[in-house]
């Protein structure tokens, strides 16, 4: 696949000051192409809001980093990957086979199940968790830390 699929911390990380928020943005400035789940837009969201909770992210940054993904979103710079039924049921089937100590979160595997449906081997993220859960599906769990860029 042309491009990278981020889950949404590495989103989030294109537009705060988090840790390896550089290297992210540095990943997402050399792709051709990003995309994610449609699923990012509320994830992303509450990713913002819990850094106004946190007191790192007042008033008028809020805003400003809010409106400048929503307006990424709609200039399609993120691919967003519908959530549809199929993805959903496909999440249901494919979880029944996941070995009893795999931890997986809902929406770890809608990322999942959206880059397998977009076409992707890999997903990039910090996420411990996710990165664990990708070998299960096939996938590649990938993330700047362990990446030469």
């Amino acid at each position: 696949m042309n491009g990278h699929y981020f889950d949404a911390a590495y989103i989030a990380k294109c537009y705060l000051h988090e840790p390896d928020a550089a290297a992210v943005r540095e990943l997402a400035r050399s792709s051709p192409s990003l995309y994610t789940s449609a699923l990012s837009i509320a994830e992303v969201a509450c990713a913002f809001h819990r850094h106004v909770r946190e007191g790192t992210l007042k008033g008028k940054a809020s805003t400003q980093v809010r409106d400048a993904f929503l307006e990424d979103v709609g200039n399609e710079a993120w691919v967003l990957v519908p959530v549809t039924n199929i993805i959903l049921r496909r999440v249901e089937i494919l979880t029944r086979s996941l070995p009893s100590s795999t931890f997986l979160r809902a929406g770890h595997a809608i990322h999942i199940l959206s880059a397998i449906e977009a076409g992707f081997n890999e997903i990039w993220t910090n996420d411990r968790h996710l990165l664990a859960a990708t070998a299960h599906f096939g996938l590649r769990g990938r993330s700047v830390k362990s990446a030469k860029l």
